[in-house]
């Protein structure tokens, strides 16, 4: 066996232990990953109330302050429209049995099952009320375990946030320490962007689709632009995914088929805006990953994380790049994740907004 394939196993079996431990360790990892990166959110609100000479306990407590002020703000606005949508919940319950009364007699006269053999098939699945609350009520205390830990790892990381970076700098020679410096500040950078840039999409979309759902007059039009809005939050089927359930609600309604086109074609107007329009100039070129590598990366963290690996999956990517475009033996691999460079003139359109938003000084 030659040197280089020994050193291609090495880093293969590397690899395979790093995701073994990201897998198995997912309870420990999981909440620090997301304290981590929404600290780096908090970092320049951090920064500046110590530059004015408050105290660094005094400062961090703010930023979680104003952290769960945002949070709970989300929920309020998501609560508030939900309650606004209880009251149509009986009649939405006539409506879907109404519905699956019709695809029971349709299976009925096309498989020739009867209803009696469908109704014993579902109770055969349907799980006993005692498991059912066992689940909820295991969620229910796995979420609020991990957002207490989350809380706490975001403030202790603010904390001890130049204590950390002087431990990361002590790892190199004095001749790298500028160049892990710079490695530092552009992955605080990126997770900055990122979720900035994320915040702003969302409010776009609430817009985008609260104009499109109340022009084409789906009922409950804001809620569903919300929901819409809020899960940009899981990249590429999120919207998908809204605008699949605004769609079966509309149907339940007793929705035509004008309006159910209607909400696909506002689905496809506003991914439209969003993929050619919004994304170059709120996101830009801050997370350069191509979009082979971030399927890869929204499938690979969906398997170790689930949900919350699709949420962390391309701020850690991005992450990662960095890394490897600032060491000479992974570059390649920088090379390889990252996006082909588009020359400006391609796309006039958005560079032209970019001169009217951001103009030059």
């Amino acid at each position: 066996m030659t040197i280089s394939n020994t050193a291609i196993i090495k880093k293969m079996l590397v690899i395979f232990l790093v995701f073994i431990a990201l897998y198995f360790g997912k309870d420990f990892f999981m909440p620090l990953c997301i304290g981590g990166i929404l600290s780096t959110l908090f970092l320049p609100l951090c920064r500046f109330l110590e530059n004015k000479k408050w105290p660094k306990s005094l400062a961090v407590f703010m930023c979680l302050i104003a952290l769960i002020i945002i949070i709970s703000s989300l929920f309020a606005l998501v609560g508030w429209k939900i309650s606004a949508l209880i009251d149509d919940v009986g009649i939405l319950k006539e409506k879907g049995i109404q519905k699956i009364i019709e695809i029971q007699n349709y299976i009925f006269n096309h498989l020739n099952v009867s209803v009696k053999e469908q109704n014993e098939i579902l109770k055969a699945e349907k799980p006993s009320v005692s498991n059912i609350v066992e689940m909820m009520f295991g969620s229910i205390t796995s979420i609020f375990s991990n957002f207490v830990l989350v809380l706490v790892y975001f403030v202790f990381l603010l904390y001890y946030k130049n204590h950390i970076r002087n431990f990361i700098l002590k790892f190199p020679s004095r001749s790298d320490k500028s160049e892990m410096e710079e490695v530092i500040s552009k992955a605080t950078h990126i997770s900055q962007q990122y979720l900035l840039g994320l915040f702003k999409m969302i409010v776009c979309l609430w817009i985008m689709y609260g104009i499109g759902f109340s022009i084409i007059g789906v009922e409950n039009a804001i809620f569903f632009a919300i929901l819409c809005g809020l899960l940009e939050i899981v990249p590429f089927v999120g919207n998908l995914v809204g605008t699949t359930i605004t769609v079966l609600i509309a149907s339940i309604n007793g929705a035509d088929l004008t309006l159910i086109i209607g909400i696909l074609v506002t689905y496809g107007v506003v991914q439209f805006i969003q993929g050619w329009i919004l994304e170059p100039l709120i996101v830009g070129a801050q997370v350069k990953i191509n979009s082979l590598f971030t399927i890869i990366a929204l499938v690979v963290g969906q398997l170790i994380w689930g949900i919350s690996g699709i949420i962390l999956a391309i701020p850690l990517t991005a992450i990662f790049k960095i890394i490897c475009d600032h060491v000479d033996t992974m570059k390649h691999y920088g090379f390889l994740i990252g996006e082909i460079e588009v020359p400006k003139k391609e796309v006039p359109f958005v560079n032209k907004l970019k001169t009217i938003i951001k103009p030059k000084t």
